[in-house]
């Protein structure tokens, strides 16, 4: 096991879950305030060609981000859960 990547049984991340998490704060960053984002975008602002394997990564990334408070996930506009989410989702900065 390499050092930027910890025992998935463990609840450990790796160097592809920090650069989603990474991703998901700068894409945020360069949009209006009140904007929001899709999972998608941040697939695909790292994934390339291949961005579709990253979509439940990258949505596992917003879980932890949404678990230490860092980041809404929203339906319809109103904050949802993870574990309660159904269909499209988005995300957007804490307000």
């Amino acid at each position: 096991m390499s050092s930027t990547e910890t025992n998935g049984a463990e609840g450990g991340v790796n160097a592809t879950d920090l650069q989603l998490e990474a991703t998901i704060v700068t894409l945020l960053q360069t949009r209006a305030h009140d904007s929001t984002i899709c999972p998608s975008d941040a697939a695909r602002a790292i994934g390339g060609e291949d961005w579709r394997d990253l979509m439940e990564p990258a949505r596992r990334a917003a879980r932890r981000m949404v678990a230490r408070g860092e980041l809404p996930i929203t339906q319809g506009g109103v904050v949802v859960y993870p574990s309660t989410a159904k269909g499209a989702i988005r995300w957007r900065t804490p307000r």
